[in-house]
C-alpha cells in the first residue's frame, strides 16, 4: 500500500498531501499516452516505486526501505522470467506446428507416388488383357456369352440399356480424357485429397473382398486377381503336403539299430535308443493291449517285441551289467610309483590322538572341537624331518562313533594306538584293536602323556599282552613309542616308526589311472552344497572328472585340500574336499571316476533302485515280526528329527540312541539327514509332535518362525553325550511309573448297621496306626482278602472327618460292597507312583 502525509487545513479538518514525485509521473503518462493497458501497469508502478524509494515523508528506515526494494526486485526479476518462459513456449509450439506440417506433406506425398504406382501398373494389366481378349472375341462359347452379358448388365449404367447380339463383342466402358482407374475404379482428376479418399475407399473393399474370398463378375471383368486363398484350399494343400512327406519317409531305406534293453526301460529311453518316434512306439504298445505313458516303464520282455515290429535287432542285459568295466583294471608293475602312507589314529576318548597331530601340524584343533574331543574323521597331510609327506586320519574316541573308526581302519595302511600313560588299556582302546586286527593292517603303539608324574609306559605295555598286542621289548613285532604331545618328547621317533613301517609295506599305486578311492566324510554346507571328503587310493582326480560315489554322482567343481586351498588335481593317498555332487553320499561309499556323465547316471540309478528295494524288503518282514510289532504296539515311542553337520555324526547319534531303547520305550527316528534344519523338518515334526536336535547346525529363520508358531522343540547340541543324556531324561520321562503300596493302619468292626442313602456301615476301632478317606482297604475274614476296594465314608460322631487315629472309633463305609460282618479287620493302605529312570 501505498503511504500518504495527512495535515490539518484551515478549516480545521485533516486532508492527504499530494505526493509531488507520484503526480509528476501521473502527469507524465497522460502526457505520453502509453499504447496498451500493460504500459500505463509498468509506468504505474515505476513512479509506485520512485516515490517509496525517494519520498523523505515515508516514515520508514533505511533498513526497511532496503527491503522493499529487494521486494521489488525480486517481483521484477519474477515478470522477466515469467516472459521469457512465454516465449520459450511460443517458440516450441511453433517448431511443434512446422514439424507436424513437413510430417504430413511427406506422408500426402508418399500417398500420391503409391497412386501413381497403383494407376501405372492398372494401366500395364490393363492394356496386356486387352491384347490377350483380341483373338479369342471371334469365337466365344456359350459360357463366355453369359458371362459376358451378365457383366454388361452389372457394369454398364441402366440408363443406357446396352445389348449385345449373339457373336458380337461387349462395347467396353468409354473414359474421358481426364479419368484415370485407381485401384481398379473410374477415378475423375480432381486432385491428390479426391485421389487419397478413393484410395482408402477401394483399400477397405478389397480387404472386404478378400475377407469373403468371392470372386465378383465385376472384379473378373476389372482384372482383380490378388485375392486371398479360402482355408478349405490351404487345409487341402497342407494335406497333400503332408501325404508326400509320408511317401517320401516311407520311401527311405530304414536303418536297423543294435537295441540294449535292460531288464527294465521306460517308454521313451526305448524310443531314444531306436531312433523312433515316441507316438509310434506308444501306438505298437496299444496294438498289444499295454497302455503306457512316456515316462511309464516296461518289462524286458514287451520292449523286446516292440523292437522287433520296429524293424530291431535288441540285446538284452541285465540291471547288474551296468557296473561292469567300472573298476580300472590292475596295474602294471612299471607304471605303479611311491605314495605316502595313510596312518590312522585310533584310541580311547581324551588320550591325545588330536593332540598328537596338533603337534604335527602345528595347529591347535583340539580347541576347536567341542567338548575337546573329535566327533567326526579329520584328514590332514604332515611332512616329516626327511622330506616325506604322511597322512593322517583322526578318528573320534567317544564310544558313539563305533563306525567312524571301522572305517577309518578299512581305509588306511597303518594304525597308531594311542594309549594314555596315567589310563591304561580303556573300552575304545580294545575296540580299536579289534578293528585294526579285522581290517588285517599293522599296528603302531604310541604311549602318550609320559611327562606326567603318574605316568606307567610299562604297566601298558604289560597290559597289552592281554589283548594280544606284543610289542618289541617283549619280543613282538608291534613297535612302540613313548611321547608326550605337549612338550614334543618322542614325536620323533614315532615318526621314524611311521617310515619304517611304510619301507616295510612298499607302498605303491598307479598316478596315471582313472582315479578311485573311498569317501571319508560327507556333509552339507550353505553355499556350498554338498561336500565329501575323499582319500585319493590309485589314480589322479582333476577339475572337471566325472565321478560315482555310492549312489550319489557328480562332476568336480573345485578341490580343496586339508589347508583350505583349492587345487587343480590330487594324486594317491591325498585327502581332498571334493565339490560338485548332486547329493550327499554316505561316508565309507566307493568313489570312482568314470567316463561320462550318461554312465555315472546310469550306475547311481542303478544302486538307488537296489537301495529302495532292500529297503522295501526291509519293511515287510515276516509274519512273526508282524505279531511282534503288534505286541510292541503298547510300547511308548520318543519320536525325533535328527539333523547333523556330517553323514558320520548323525550315523552315531542314531546308533547311540537306538542302544537306548527298551521294551517300553523306544527311539523312532522319523528323519535323518545332513545340513541346517528347515522348514520341512519342522512340518514333519509338527505332524508327530516331535523333537528336532541339530547337531552343530542351525535352523534356518523360516524354520524359527514355523516351530514358534506351532510350538515345536529345537534343540541344539554340539557334545554328543549331552545329547544322549537329554534323549535318555526324556525317554525315563515316557516310562510307566512304579507302584509301591504303603501301609496307613489297621481297624476291627465292633457292629454293623445300615444308614439311609449310605447303605451298610461298620462301626470299628483303630487297632494299629491311622485311617484315611480316600484310601485303599482290604476287607479280612479269617485271615484271608474277601474284598479290595476304596473308603467311601469315614466319619466320627456324625461328622466326616479325613482320617482317624489309633484307639479312636469310626465309621467306614466301602465303595460298591455291603458284606461286611462284625470280627472283620479291615487294612488301610495307600499307592504311591515311583518315577523311573532308563
Amino acid at each position: 500500500r501505498t503511504k500518504r502525509t495527512f495535515e490539518r487545513g484551515a478549516t480545521g479538518k485533516m486532508a492527504a498531501v499530494p505526493n509531488q514525485e507520484l503526480a509528476e509521473g501521473l502527469a507524465s503518462l497522460k502526457k505520453s499516452g502509453p499504447s496498451s493497458d500493460q504500459d500505463r501497469a509498468d509506468a504505474a508502478r515505476r513512479a509506485a516505486e520512485r516515490a517509496f524509494r525517494d519520498d523523505p515523508a515515508d516514515g520508514l528506515t533505511t533498513s526497511e526501505r532496503e527491503k522493499r526494494i529487494a521486494v521489488l526486485e525480486q517481483a521484477k526479476a519474477r515478470e522477466e522470467e515469467r516472459a521469457e518462459q512465454v516465449a520459450a513456449d511460443a517458440a516450441r509450439r511453433e517448431q511443434e506446428r512446422k514439424s507436424r506440417e513437413a510430417a504430413e506433406r511427406a506422408r500426402q506425398d508418399e500417398l500420391r507416388q503409391l497412386a501413381e504406382a497403383e494407376e501405372a501398373r492398372r494401366q500395364a494389366e490393363h492394356a496386356a488383357k486387352e491384347t490377350d481378349a483380341t483373338p479369342k472375341a471371334a469365337e466365344p462359347t456359350s459360357d463366355t456369352q453369359s458371362k459376358e452379358a451378365l457383366a454388361d448388365a452389372s457394369v454398364e449404367p441402366p440408363a443406357d440399356k446396352v445389348r449385345t447380339k449373339k457373336g458380337e463383342t461387349p462395347p467396353r466402358l468409354q473414359r474421358g480424357p481426364e479419368e484415370a482407374p485407381v485401384f481398379g475404379r473410374v477415378k475423375k482428376g480432381k486432385g491428390s485429397d479426391d485421389q487419397g479418399k478413393k484410395t482408402t475407399l477401394r483399400a477397405k473393399n478389397d480387404s472386404g473382398r478378400r475377407r469373403s474370398s468371392r470372386l465378383s463378375v465385376a472384379d473378373a471383368l476389372e482384372g482383380d486377381e490378388d485375392r486371398m486363398r479360402s482355408l478349405s484350399s490351404i487345409r487341402r494343400q497342407r494335406e497333400r503336403e503332408k501325404q508326400r512327406a509320408k511317401e517320401a519317409l516311407a520311401t527311405q531305406q530304414k536303418i536297423v539299430r543294435e537295441v540294449i534293453v535292460p531288464e527294465t526301460i521306460t517308454v521313451g529311453e526305448l524310443a531314444n535308443r531306436m531312433a523312433e518316434r515316441s507316438g509310434d512306439v506308444i501306438r505298437e504298445l496299444m496294438k498289444m493291449g499295454v497302455m503306457a505313458t512316456v515316462n511309464q516303464s516296461i518289462d524286458a520282455d514287451t520292449a523286446e517285441l516292440v523292437v522287433a515290429e520296429l524293424g530291431h535287432t535288441i540285446r538284452r542285459v541285465a540291471d547288474s551289467d551296468v557296473l561292469e568295466g567300472l573298476n580300472a583294471p590292475t596295474d602294471d608293475a612299471s607304471a605303479v610309483a611311491p605314495r605316502p602312507p595313510v596312518v590312522t589314529v585310533m584310541g580311547h576318548v581324551d588320550h591325545g590322538k588330536t593332540s598328537i597331530l596338533d603337534f604335527y601340524r602345528k595347529a591347535n584343533v583340539v580347541s576347536g572341537e567341542a567338548g575337546g574331543i573329535t566327533q567326526h574323521i579329520g584328514a590332514y597331510q604332515v611332512q616329516s624331518a626327511g622330506g616325506k609327506l604322511i597322512t593322517f586320519l583322526d578318528t573320534p574316541g567317544h564310544a558313539a562313533f563305533t563306525e567312524m573308526r571301522a572305517r577309518g581302519a578299512n581305509v588306511t595302511d597303518m594304525v597308531i594306538l594311542v594309549v594314555a600313560a596315567d589310563d591304561g588299556i580303556m573300552p575304545q582302546t580294545e575296540e580299536a584293536i579289534a578293528h585294526a586286527k579285522a581290517a588285517n593292517v599293522p599296528l603302531i603303539v604310541a604311549v602318550n602323556k609320559c611327562d606326567r608324574p603318574d605316568a606307567n609306559p610299562m604297566l601298558v605295555e604289560q597290559a597289552l599282552l592281554q589283548h594280544e598286542v606284543q610289542v618289541e621289548s617283549m619280543g613282538g613285532e608291534v613297535q612302540v613309542a613313548h611321547v608326550s604331545a605337549l612338550n614334543g618328547d618322542g614325536m620323533d621317533t614315532l615318526l621314524e616308526a611311521i617310515e619304517l613301517q611304510s619301507e616295510v609295506l612298499d607302498l605303491k599305486a598307479n598316478p596315471d589311472t582313472r582315479a578311485s578311492g573311498a569317501v571319508v566324510e560327507a556333509k552339507m554346507e550353505k553355499g556350498r552344497g554338498s561336500v565329501a571328503t575323499v582319500l585319493i587310493k590309485r589314480g589322479t582326480l582333476n577339475v572337471g572328472d566325472v565321478f560315482v560315489a555310492g549312489t550319489e554322482w557328480g562332476k568336480v567343481r573345485a578341490l580343496v585340500n586339508d589347508q583350505g586351498q583349492q587345487v587343480k588335481q590330487a594324486t594317491p593317498a591325498t585327502p581332498i574336499e571334493v565339490l560338485g555332487l548332486n547329493g550327499t553320499p554316505v561316508a565309507g561309499d566307493e568313489f570312482i571316476v568314470v567316463e561320462s556323465e550318461a554312465r555315472a547316471r546310469e550306475v547311481a540309478e542303478f544302486r538307488q533302485s537296489k537301495a529302495k528295494e532292500a529297503a522295501s524288503l526291509a519293511s515287510k518282514g515276516s509274519l512273526e515280526s508282524m505279531f511282534s510289532a503288534l505286541k510292541e504296539g503298547s510300547a511308548e515311542e520318543l519320536p525325533i528329527v535328527i539333523k547333523g553337520d556330517v553323514h558320520g555324526s548323525v550315523e552315531a547319534i542314531i546308533g547311540t540312541l537306538q542302544k537306548l531303547s527298551t521294551d517300553e520305550v523306544k527311539v523312532n527316528v522319523l528323519h535323518q539327514g545332513v545340513g541346517g534344519i528347515t522348514e520341512s523338518d519342522i512340518t514333519l515334526a509338527r505332524a508327530s509332535q516331535a523333537m528336532v536336535v541339530g547337531f552343530n547346525v542351525r535352523a534356518n529363520a523360516q524354520a524359527r518362525d514355523s516351530a514358534k508358531r506351532d510350538g515345536i522343540d529345537i534343540r541344539y547340541y554340539s557334545i554328543i553325550y549331552e545329547l544322549v543324556d537329554d534323549v535318555k531324561a526324556l525317554m525315563s520321562g515316557l516310562l510307566k511309573p512304579e507302584e509301591r503300596e504303603s501301609y496307613l493302619g489297621y481297624a476291627s468292626i465292633l457292629e454293623t448297621f445300615n444308614v439311609t442313602k449310605v447303605g451298610r456301615v461298620a462301626g470299628c476301632r483303630i487297632t494299629d496306626g491311622v485311617v484315611k478317606r480316600g484310601a485303599k482297604v482290604r476287607l479280612l475274614r479269617d485271615d484271608t482278602v474277601i474284598h479290595e476296594g476304596t473308603l467311601k465314608t469315614l466319619r466320627r460322631f456324625k461328622d466326616e472327618v479325613r482320617e482317624v487315629a489309633n484307639g479312636l472309633e469310626c465309621g467306614m463305609a466301602f465303595e460298591n460292597y455291603q458284606d461286611i460282618q462284625v470280627g472283620d479287620q479291615i487294612e488301610c493302605f495307600e499307592i504311591e507312583e515311583i518315577a523311573r529312570e532308563l
